[in-house]
């Protein structure tokens, strides 16, 4: 069952996705028009069919969704680049996870753009490199903030001397170097463009490179897993020395509890977005349903949308911010107690 007879968007680190192409859809448009009127039969075809059937409703979904995303993450762009006070290397790492996300939420328009208006393999191409680098820097972004949790945590006395705002600038330098290296690997030549057998549901992304970046992912998760459960651990212990300290006996405080249920947010979160697409484009082939595909990147796109809500606006400095920049005041039960990077 032809379900659209069209095009779709995707990323993979997302492309357009390997299946009904849109110059197969161009070509059925076309072939009506040298049709002779004599050979026309007693079914008809109107422009409003056309259109419908032209343009897929799931690639009008991850359009607005890129959309939202843009918007969203310029929104905490623009608070922490404004803010004076928003210089501390926490901050940073979060304004570079808003510029992965904000990247990759333009992506998802141009790719929309790319593949209605301009398609060509050159657009398909710049496409496949800027949704690949923003989403491999969103993911680096991301464990870059799980290691500076960590390591506020495991060095609590000696991490604010040590940790200086040039070894946060180099981090991030090598961070988007890596990404963006990436990302210009399509226009390099990895792509299947010549070779559509070789192709990966996500096109222009041959199988063996979209299984790549599949099991770095993966790799990734793992070892953020494992450092938040050692986040977990420390703060456990922290609670548990300061508990002996005050002379009382308990085997966990609220704050300890409300660490752990906001690491597991974060973790599950993270996990179910982009898990599942990671392991699709595993196992996935090009002769899976078109369906299957949109069902798996959806989910992915979407934890940038909420990246800036666990992240940035969770966070209290850039709500005085946002406060501030909305109606110059904040509100009487706001708390101005100071927090640092190992808050969760």
């Amino acid at each position: 069952m032809h379900t659209f007879g069209v095009k779709c968007t995707m990323l993979s680190m997302p492309l357009t996705v390997n299946g009904a192409q849109n110059s197969s859809s161009k070509q059925a448009v076309q072939a009506w028009a040298p049709l002779d009127i004599n050979n026309i039969n007693h079914t008809s075809v109107t422009a409003s069919d056309m259109t419908a059937e032209s343009v897929n409703p799931w690639d009008i979904a991850l359009c607005v969704t890129g959309t939202v995303i843009a918007c969203e993450n310029a929104l905490v762009v623009a608070v922490i680049a404004y803010t004076p006070t928003l210089r501390a290397p926490m901050f940073f790492l979060i304004c570079s996870l808003a510029m992965a996300d904000l990247l990759g939420g333009l992506g998802l328009v141009l790719n929309f753009t790319f593949l209605y208006l301009l398609d060509f393999p050159t657009a398909r191409l710049i496409s496949a490199a800027v949704l690949i680098a923003s989403f491999s820097a969103s993911v680096c972004s991301l464990l870059a903030i799980t290691i500076d949790r960590y390591l506020s945590l495991y060095n609590a006395l000696t991490y604010h001397t040590e940790r200086t705002t040039t070894f946060t600038y180099l981090l991030l330098l090598a961070i988007w170097l890596t990404c963006l290296t990436l990302g210009c690997l399509p226009i390099a030549g990895w792509n299947c463009l010549e070779d559509e057998p070789s192709c990966s549901v996500l096109k222009p992304v041959s199988k063996n490179n979209a299984a790549a970046l599949s099991i770095t992912f993966l790799l990734i998760f793992g070892l953020m897993l494992q450092l938040y459960l050692q986040i977990c651990r420390i703060a456990s212990r922290h609670a548990q020395q300061i508990a002996v300290q005050y002379h009382f006996v308990t085997t966990s405080t609220p704050s300890t509890r409300k660490g752990i249920s906001t690491l597991s947010l974060i973790l599950g979160t993270f996990a179910l977005c982009w898990v599942p697409f990671a392991i699709y484009c595993l196992v996935a082939d090009s002769t899976y349903p078109l369906l299957y595909t949109y069902i798996a990147v959806l989910p992915a796109t979407c934890n940038s949308l909420l990246n800036p809500i666990i992240y940035a606006f969770r966070n209290p400095d850039i709500q005085k911010s946002l406060w501030l920049a909305c109606c110059g005041c904040f509100p009487s039960n706001f708390s101005f107690r100071a927090r640092s990077s190992s808050d969760v």
